[in-house]
């Protein structure tokens, strides 16, 4: 009003901007009305304002940037526009503007503001030093703000103290020199008298090493602070936490916690949601959810990114189901989720495939008014186009075209790939072609994508044009290992020819085929028995100039042990010295598994000896090969006998050797040992699988010990291991052929037709058991009634 004071309009309007009810129009009409009265405003009302101004930020209601806004209304002040009714500015004036300057972001011009105190002959105070070491610091100008602080301050007049070194120390620090922050802070403590280091001054050096990797010199400092006396606050464990949670290093953030709780200080929000994303981000989720419940236990409000970050670890772990309660649950108690929760449980359904979950969410998003932006789109299209449900990708791409959401190089680089995956490579180069039209540049994804699927197809030219278009675009040309791996693959599926053509494709570009991709073409030849055409592979290989290493050597060997050709195979390991090549443990197991399998039981122990002479890595592997290949060549005590020894000497078995054993023993009638080894497997660590279960079924019921083979079987059930459909045929037949009906019987009923059927064998079986008269015809009733239809073939 303009009937108030100067004094008490200035401190009306202080109030207004702390309240949040002050506009920019409201400033500049006070400075309006002011200007038109005779009424001197005193210096000390208008300071008071500005001050307000000074920390008005743009979380205040009216004024977005109250800094800004006070440099804005002195700027009035300095064109005359008040004339004499305005004090002239005191040094505690150009104090608030200055630090206005660093606030916004202008510290030149504090700078300038400074150089005005200077002229006007103000005594400098010790604010106004400390407020001009922060816009030196601000204007990047740290090797001046520490010759102000060590020399020049004495000259104005003012002793540095705590807030001054504070200021330079975290000026260095942002500038990624906090070595010469420590050399800072330890002379600061050298000259000890009434400026020795605080809290602050370590936490800022702390936080700048942390913040440049160095990990190590924070943790001395931190160390060396406490030992100097100083006590930590919760702002400088809270950095310490969160650099060691970042790191990973997970064990040493729990001792801290640990200890800052024993200190005194005591851990707030901040501090339990580093813990929770530093174990979320490790994968550890069960310590992440007791994290999260020990700070609910201390009265902490969780925020949003603690949430998150909960979720995101459960996700990760294959659980999103319980991502997806504890999201509804955080709803439910008034913990609004924001579009990152969204994305979060999005993509834990896309990653399972679970797709109407997926969905469920999605709409649930927008039904609570926050709409899917181009990243949400990109989940949803990417998870339809990676299980090939390339038509429920489109119209997810449809939807987001009618939400206006503009598509990018990721939703283009999915529904390409999906395509280009699935050989519609016409609706894929459309996809391109638009991309392209509406100003989104492809990249090398979208590129590789095509080209994969125009090699798989079979049209290599256009492979090499797309190849030329992207070296034109200045995007580099696929490397050897990308067409390694489609080679690889190509020959994975028996398509050697094909994936020869890529080969001479290579070639034809100027590229130099490496090792990996001879490697795997020799590979493929051997996967198809064409031994001839890989040896073909390894004479150009070695014409140009590539040199054949161990694994072009096991790969040849492997192939001729797998034909057969044994003798051809020996003659190539033995090869493999004159060439300057060291058989390695793979070289030794494909070997030695190819002469037992050959029958040749002498040779494959001699290779054994020769391979631990050679001091050769012995493996779980190789012991799997001389014992199964023993047990396979009637040396089952043998192999008894070596497997004994060996569990001596603590070696580790796997599971498959376990299992071998077990059916070794059982061939040579060593039944009570074969038990005990099949009932100590859980107390050696180990876990059975389906076919140690079988083993022990099928050699039960030889024995014919049915029952003993129910409980087996019903052991597995309880463990949950589905039974294979060749497993429970197997067994049927066993009880047939002995002539258990019954028993047969109760696991016919587990055969659905489904992921079991019944084999031809058994069915020729049955119908050759039931068509006889007498017994077996009347037995026929204890089958289920659905297969009760052989009474009709009798």
């Amino acid at each position: 009003s303009r009937s108030w004071s100067p004094r008490d309009a200035f401190a009306v309007a202080a109030e207004r901007v702390r309240a949040g009810t002050l506009s920019r129009d409201d400033a500049h009409h006070l400075f309006d009305d002011l200007f038109r009265q005779a009424t001197p405003v005193p210096d000390r009302s208008l300071n008071g304002f500005l001050a307000a101004l000074a920390r008005a930020t743009s979380s205040t209601a009216c004024i977005t940037d109250g800094p800004a806004l006070a440099l804005a209304l002195f700027n009035r002040v300095c064109r005359e526009e008040a004339g004499p009714q305005v004090a002239v500015p005191t040094v505690c004036t150009y104090n608030i503007l200055m630090d206005c300057c660093c606030r916004a972001r202008r510290p030149v011009l504090g700078l300038a503001l400074f150089g005005c105190i200077l002229r006007t002959g103000l005594k400098i105070e010790q604010i106004t030093a400390n407020t001009l070491l922060k816009c030196l610091c601000y204007a990047k100008r740290t090797d001046e703000a520490v010759n102000v602080l060590l020399h020049r301050m004495s000259e104005l007049g003012c002793v540095p103290n705590a807030i001054s070194y504070s200021i330079v120390l975290k000026g260095l620090c942002e500038d990624s020199m906090s070595q010469r922050a420590l050399d800072l802070l330890q002379m600061m403590a050298k000259e000890g008298g009434g400026c020795s280091p605080d809290v602050v001054a370590y936490s800022t050096v702390i936080h700048g090493f942390f913040k440049e990797g160095e990990t190590g010199k924070a943790c001395n400092l931190f160390h060396e602070m406490m030992q100097q006396g100083v006590e930590p606050d919760v702002w400088t464990y809270n950095s310490v936490v969160d650099a060691l949670c970042k790191a990973r290093a997970m064990d040493k953030a729990e001792l801290v916690l640990r200890q800052m709780v024993a200190d005194g200080a005591q851990p707030n929000a901040v501090t339990y949601t580093c813990m929770i994303n530093g174990y979320a981000t490790s994968g550890r989720l069960k310590e992440a959810a007791k994290m999260f419940r020990e700070m609910k236990s201390r009265g902490l409000i969780p925020n949003i990114f603690t949430c998150n970050s909960l979720m995101t670890c459960l996700c990760k772990h294959g659980r999103s189901k319980e991502a997806a309660e504890f999201f509804y649950s955080m709803t439910a108690k008034g913990h609004k989720p924001d579009i990152v929760s969204y994305r979060i449980l999005l993509h834990g359904y896309a990653t399972e495939g679970c797709f109407p979950d997926m969905i469920d969410v999605f709409n649930s998003m927008e039904n609570n008014g926050i709409a899917a932006d181009c990243h949400v789109f990109n989940i949803l299209i990417d998870a339809y186009a990676k299980r090939g449900m390339m038509d429920e990708a489109m119209l997810i791409s449809s939807k987001m075209q009618e939400r206006r959401v503009n598509p990018d190089i990721v939703t283009y680089s999915s529904i390409i790939a999906g395509l280009s995956r699935l050989g519609r490579l016409t609706e894929a180069m459309e996809k391109f072609n638009q991309m392209i039209a509406l100003g989104v540049q492809p990249d090398k994804v979208v590129y590789h994508a095509l080209i994969r699927g125009f090699c798989i197809d079979g049209d290599l030219a256009k492979a090499k044009q797309l190849v030329s278009e992207m070296m034109n675009r200045g995007i580099p040309r696929p490397n050897i290992s990308f067409f390694s791996s489609l080679i690889k693959s190509l020959c994975q599926e028996g398509r050697v020819m094909d994936a020869h053509d890529i080969f001479d494709l290579v070639i034809d570009m100027g590229e130099r085929p490496d090792d990996i991709l001879f490697n795997s073409l020799i590979d493929g030849y051997c996967l198809v028995r064409k031994m001839d055409k890989a040896l073909k592979v390894l004479d150009v290989m070695e014409s140009v100039g590539v040199e054949p290493d161990v694994i072009t050597y096991n790969t040849l060997v492997n192939g001729y042990c797998r034909n057969g050709r044994i003798d051809d195979g020996l003659t190539l390991f033995r090869e493999m010295p004159r060439k300057r090549i060291k058989p390695d443990t793979i070289s030794y197991c494909v070997i030695m598994d190819g002469l037992f399998r050959s029958g040749r039981t002498v040779s494959g122990r001699e290779m054994f000896h020769e391979m631990i002479e050679s001091g050769t890595t012995v493996s779980i592997s190789t012991y799997n090969i001389i014992l199964g290949g023993l047990c396979r060549n009637n040396c089952a005590d043998e192999a008894i006998a070596l497997f004994q020894k060996l569990g001596s000497l603590n070696v580790k078995f796997s599971i498959a050797i376990v299992n071998t054993m077990i059916n070794a023993m059982y061939r040579v009638g060593r039944r009570e040992e074969a038990k005990e080894l099949f009932a100590g497997i859980s107390a050696s660590g180990l876990v059975p699988n389906e076919s140690t279960y079988g083993v022990m079924i099928m050699n039960l019921l030889k024995d014919g010990a049915v029952e003993d083979a129910n409980n087996v079987f019903s052991s597995m059930d309880k463990s949950g291991i589905v039974p294979s459909s060749r497993l429970l045929n197997d067994i049927i037949r066993m009880l047939l052929e002995k002539g258990e009906i019954a028993k047969a019987g109760n696991y016919l009923s587990k055969v659905d037709g489904k992921s079991i059927s019944l084999e031809a064998s058994t069915t020729s079986l049955m119908l050759s058991l039931f068509s006889r008269e007498g017994k077996y015809r009347e037995d026929m009733k204890l089958l289920p009634a659905k297969y009760q239809f052989f009474d009709g073939f009798c």
